[in-house]
């Protein structure tokens, strides 16, 4: 550990040209979309879903993913200033790693810094266009900012990727069950 904080600090400016690509997880991303949409019931899809998080939680290398797990155990003791800084270290060490942007933007959602979270979010879906918590997320900021039609058009891409998500509850419908 002492050796890992080292290469923290000592590698300084130079973070955004030393990490690695971000492991490429399209294919069982994709697999692991296909399992959920053919899901059954909530159990089941529930227990697929948790799978992405395998994926979008593997950092590209050893520093980039001390950095990610400590700012998600701070996130979730709520130390949400403690946890922007280390998600703001990740974006800079790995620019190209759609995770750090999710984490950042979440973090700035449990603030209500809805302006700071889209553009995180929109950058994570950029890098990772499957990355169905990072668009929900989307769709859940753009409540929060008061755009509930660009926030409706996200949420319906999302439930495209999986169906029962959680923010599912969110999708307007009419009478008729019917997408508005």
């Amino acid at each position: 550990m002492k050796h890992l904080l080292f290469l923290l600090f000592a590698a300084g400016p130079v973070w955004a040209q030393t990490c690695p690509e971000a492991p490429d997880h399209t294919v069982p991303v994709a697999e692991l979309l296909l399992q959920v949409q053919e899901a059954r019931d909530e159990t089941s899809a529930k227990i697929i879903s948790n799978k992405l998080w395998e994926y979008y939680a593997d950092a590209p290398d050893e520093v980039s993913q001390e950095i990610l797990d400590r700012g998600m155990r701070k996130r979730a003791s709520w130390d949400l200033l403690g946890a922007r800084d280390d998600f703001d270290a990740l974006v800079k060490y790995c620019p190209n790693y759609a995770e750090g942007y999710n984490q950042r933007a979440f973090v700035n959602f449990l603030r209500s810094d809805f302006a700071a979270a889209l553009p995180d979010l929109e950058k994570a879906i950029s890098l990772s266009p499957q990355h169905v918590a990072a668009m929900s997320g989307r769709a859940l900021v753009l409540i929060g900012l008061g755009r509930d039609d660009d926030a409706q058009e996200a949420l319906a891409e999302a439930l495209e990727l999986n169906p029962w998500l959680p923010e599912r509850s969110l999708l307007r419908t009419d009478d008729s069950g019917e997408e508005l």
